[in-house]
């Protein structure tokens, strides 16, 4: 089984800010030598957070559809098998099976319209 990271080192290039739609999530996977990082980036305004994508609950990947990430009404991160509604902001877990659990962060930033991990 190939192992799978719950980080990535810092200044790994990850394409323009651009391509994820305001209001939306995008799925990552990186390969970093043989083993495997999966996370998320999600874009308001001209900001981006990233998370790894587990759920703190049962630790499967949050979303079921590749880059549905979040609720009908975007203000949310869902994860779609057992309804957990996490903060945007700070990966708060406000609703579900994990209350008051936290989704793990992975840090990114935007420099000059381009995403990097930080």
């Amino acid at each position: 089984m190939t192992e799978r990271l719950s980080s990535t080192r810092a200044g790994i290039a990850l394409g323009p800010l651009a391509q994820i739609p305001d209001g939306t999530a995008r799925n990552y996977v990186l390969k970093i030598g043989e083993a495997y990082f999966h996370g998320f980036i999600v874009r308001q305004d001209n900001n981006a957070f990233g998370y790894v994508d587990a759920c703190p609950h049962a630790g499967l990947p949050l979303a079921q559809e590749l880059d549905h990430y979040l609720t009908s009404t975007g203000d949310l991160i869902m994860c779609s098998w057992h309804g957990a509604l996490f903060k945007i902001q700070d990966g708060a877990c406000i609703g579900g099976p994990c209350a008051g659990a936290k989704l793990t962060p992975w840090p990114v930033i935007v420099r000059a319209g381009e995403l990097y991990t930080a």
